[in-house]
């Protein structure tokens, strides 16, 4: 069992390329894992300047001088975020509010509902009926008393959101137009021979940004072509859903069939089965259907191929680390593994054989 280990051990750090990438990254996870509350900001800084880094190299292609092109970014970067901090968020939140005051009327319509099913579908009897009431009943009785009395909590919430919005956008400025200095100085700390290390970086800024900038792009797209449906049938929680809908496109496969339910069921609320409900409907799915043939192919043509059953594994074990931001980088973690699986230094038979 030891001489197997120790010949493991050589096949894959004997190169001190690898011993430093093993290193780092049982560095860099330790402090994800320990100090990521503490760290919060400055990671949804790096992003955001990465995603906007992106479309500065654009306009550089257009001969704009970099500091021209991080100033027009970062001010529009500025308006959208104030746009979305002003108008969108209290919409938003206006509509939760009126749907949280709505959910005891749409609770009563689903009892209805539910005991017209054995008159309608007589294979399913008044005992099944009743116990799935009762098991709503309850559910709702436990969210209400959940709910409730934590109301105080959401105080360090909103004290959160208001450091957030002072620090992202100055750490954001400064991630962007001191870049070159800050990269210089973290290159500074890297070993001299880094082919392994340049060659890993290569090709995860290029998958991971054309993943991430395309899953923005995705996430806006899909919720503004909802968004125009969903106002001309004027259903109701319009802006709410459409973010929801939005939002579902960064969790693969599941995100989609979760946020289903809750439009169907607001429309059903409001019109029941009905020539409305059924143009909502229908409206919903055909922009789902155009997103997951169309949007993707052309958003992520140049992202690395992935099995589903890795997606869903990876979304499953770094949504289970980090949460959202978890799912978020499921997938460019995911290529991260990929890269340096294949990337990774090895002892070959034949150097073994003269070792």
């Amino acid at each position: 069992m030891i001489k197997v280990l120790k010949e493991w051990f050589h096949h894959y750090f004997s190169d001190p390329q690898a011993v430093f990438i093993a290193a780092s990254l049982l560095i860099f996870f330790t402090i994800l894992m320990t100090m990521s509350t503490m760290l919060a900001p400055l990671l949804v800084s790096l992003v955001i300047a990465y995603l906007l880094d992106g479309v500065i190299k654009s306009l550089q292609q257009w001969h704009f001088p970099r500091v021209l092109a991080v100033f027009l970014v970062y001010a529009t970067f500025m308006t959208l975020l104030i746009f979305i901090v002003v108008v969108v968020l209290p919409l938003i939140e206006y509509q939760l509010t009126q749907l949280i005051q709505e959910i005891p009327s749409m609770v009563s319509q689903a009892y209805k509902f539910l005991k017209e099913l054995p008159e309608n579908y007589p294979i399913i009897s008044d005992k099944q009926v009743d116990g799935l009431i009762e098991s709503i009943r309850g559910k709702v009785n436990e969210l209400s008393k959940t709910i409730l009395p934590h109301t105080l909590d959401y105080i360090p919430i909103i004290i959160t959101l208001m450091v957030y919005s002072i620090l992202v956008p100055l750490l954001v400025f400064f991630f962007l137009i001191d870049k070159d200095t800050i990269v210089t100085w973290l290159v500074s700390f890297l070993p001299k021979e880094r082919t392994v290390v340049s060659k890993i970086w290569l090709e995860m800024d290029s998958q991971m940004g054309n993943y991430i900038r395309g899953k923005v792009y995705e996430v806006f797209l899909v919720g503004t072509f909802t968004y125009f449906p969903f106002v001309y049938f004027n259903l109701d929680y319009a802006s709410l859903l459409a973010v929801l809908v939005g939002l579902s496109v960064i969790i693969p496969y599941v995100g989609a069939v979760v946020v289903t339910i809750p439009v169907l069921i607001v429309a059903y609320v409001q019109w029941g089965f009905d020539a409305n409900f059924l143009w909502v409907a229908g409206s919903y799915f055909i922009i789902q259907i155009l997103d997951g043939n169309i949007l993707v192919p052309l958003l992520f043509y140049e992202a690395v191929k992935i099995h589903p059953v890795a997606i869903i594994v990876a979304v499953l074990v770094f949504g289970g680390i980090w949460g959202v931001w978890g799912i978020f980088f499921a997938i460019p973690l995911a290529t991260l593994v990929k890269a340096l699986l294949s990337a990774w230094p090895r002892v070959t038979s034949e150097q073994e054989r003269n070792a």
